[in-house]
C-alpha cells in the first residue's frame, strides 16, 4: 500500500505539502496541488482515517442503532438520516440490534471504539442497562421514537398516544363501537402509548366496558398481526373494527381477514400506524396514522450536529404531532349506514320500503 512518503516522492514535494493537500489545512499552489493529486491517483494512495481522526479529534462519522432493519418504518427513517448526514459531510455507520439487549450493548461498544462523533439510537425494548452505557460512553446522543430515562440525551418522537386517539376516534365517528386493538411488544413504550390512546378514545365514548378483553399482541411484525387477526376473527363476538399499532402488523391483519373471507372495509375496518410507503399499496389501501418521518430524521441529525459542534449543551426534547391518512380500509358500520339512510316517501312502492324501526334497533353496533 502506498504511503504519504511515496506520494511526496512521486510528486516531487515534501510530505508536509502532501498532508496539506489531503487535509486541506493550508494553501498549496495550483500546480503543486495538481502534482500531488495526480500522484495520489497513480499510486492509489488512501489516507489513514484513524491517524487523521486522532490528530483532529473528529472522524466525521455518526453511528445509528435501530431495532429491526426488516421493518420498513425504520428503513425509511434510516434513508432520511443517511441523506441528511451525507449532505452535512458525515458518514453514517448503521447497526441493527434485532431488539436484543446484548447485541445493542456490543454494537454500542464497537461504535465507541470507532470514535464516532455522535450517535442516533432507536432503543431496544426492555434494556435497563442502556442508560448506564450511554452515560459511560459520553458521546452526544439523540434518541428517536423511544424515550429512555437519560436526561443528557436529546429526543425526537411522535405523540404516540395522540395517534392512537386519532385512529380510534375516526373509527368511532364511522359508527363502530366494538373496536379491538393489536399492540406491539409489552416492553416497547410507543406501543403502550398507542394502546393507551385506544383505551382513552373508547372511554370517552363509553363504547366498551372492558376494553382490555379486546387487546391482542402482534410483536410489531406482519406474522404477529396475521396471527392476532386470525385469533380475533375466531372469537364468539368479533369486533367490527381493529386499530393495529403499526402498519407491518396491519398488513398481516389484512391478509388474515382475506383468508377468513371477511371483507375489508365492508365487514371489518382496519387502521394502522406509521404510514410506511407500502400502506398506500395494500388491498385495500390502508387507513393509517402518519408519523412525520421526514421531520423526525432531519431533526435527529440536525440536533446531533448541534451537540457535536458545541452549539448547544442542554438536552432538547421534540414531540411531533401525527396525522390521520384516511384510505379505503375503513368505512361506516353497517347499522350506522342504515340509521343514516333516508326513509323513502309514502308514494314509494312497497318493495322499496325501508326496514321497520324495530328491525333497525335490533342491529346493535
Amino acid at each position: 500500500m502506498a504511503t504519504i512518503k511515496d506520494v511526496a516522492l512521486r510528486a516531487g514535494v515534501s510530505v508536509t505539502t502532501v498532508s496539506h493537500v489531503v487535509n486541506d489545512t493550508r494553501h498549496v499552489s495550483a500546480k503543486g496541488r495538481e502534482r500531488v493529486e495526480l500522484a495520489i491517483r497513480e499510486l492509489g494512495y488512501v489516507p489513514n482515517a484513524m491517524a487523521r481522526s486522532l490528530k483532529s479529534n473528529t472522524t466525521s462519522t455518526l453511528g445509528m442503532l435501530i431495532p429491526n432493519s426488516s421493518n420498513p418504518y425504520f428503513a425509511e427513517i434510516v434513508r432520511i438520516v443517511e441523506d441528511r448526514c451525507f449532505g452535512a459531510g458525515y458518514t453514517l455507520v448503521l447497526c441493527n440490534t434485532d431488539d436484543e439487549p446484548r447485541r445493542q450493548s456490543v454494537y454500542l461498544q464497537v461504535l465507541a471504539e470507532r470514535r464516532i462523533d455522535g450517535l442516533i439510537v432507536v432503543s431496544t425494548g426492555g434494556d435497563d442497562s442502556l442508560v448506564t452505557q450511554l452515560q459511560g460512553l459520553r458521546i452526544p446522543t439523540v434518541l428517536v421514537d423511544r424515550e429512555i430515562a437519560d436526561p443528557n440525551c436529546d429526543l425526537v418522537e411522535t405523540a404516540h398516544m395522540q395517534g392512537g386517539l386519532l385512529a380510534v376516534r375516526h373509527l368511532l365517528s364511522l359508527g363502530h363501537r366494538r373496536i379491538a386493538c393489536i399492540g406491539g411488544p409489552v416492553s416497547v413504550m410507543p406501543s403502550e402509548q398507542r394502546i393507551e390512546g385506544w383505551r382513552m378514545a373508547l372511554a370517552e365514548n363509553g363504547a366498551v366496558p372492558n376494553a382490555d378483553a379486546l387487546l391482542w399482541r402482534g410483536g410489531f411484525t406482519s406474522q404477529g398481526g396475521y396471527e392476532a387477526m386470525h385469533a380475533i376473527l375466531r372469537t364468539e363476538q368479533p369486533p367490527s373494527a381493529v386499530f393495529v399499532c403499526n402498519d407491518l402488523m396491519a398488513i398481516g391483519a389484512l391478509r388474515a381477514a382475506h383468508e377468513s373471507g371477511v371483507r375489508v372495509p365492508d365487514e371489518l375496518s382496519i387502521v394502522g400506524f406509521d404510514d410506511i410507503e407500502l400502506s398506500a399499496y395494500t388491498s385495500p389501501p390502508l387507513t393509517t396514522v402518519a408519523q412525520p418521518k421526514e421531520r423526525i430524521g432531519a431533526l435527529a441529525v440536525d440536533m446531533l450536529l448541534e451537540r457535536v459542534g458545541g452549539k448547544r449543551r442542554d438536552a432538547r426534547k421534540v414531540v411531533l404531532q401525527p396525522e390521520l391518512r384516511v384510505r379505503a380500509s375503513t368505512a361506516r358500520h353497517a347499522s350506522f349506514k342504515e340509521a343514516a339512510a333516508p326513509v323513502p316517501s309514502s308514494s314509494a312502492p312497497a318493495s322499496g320500503a325501508a326496514p321497520s324501526t324495530e328491525n333497525r334497533k335490533s342491529r346493535t353496533p
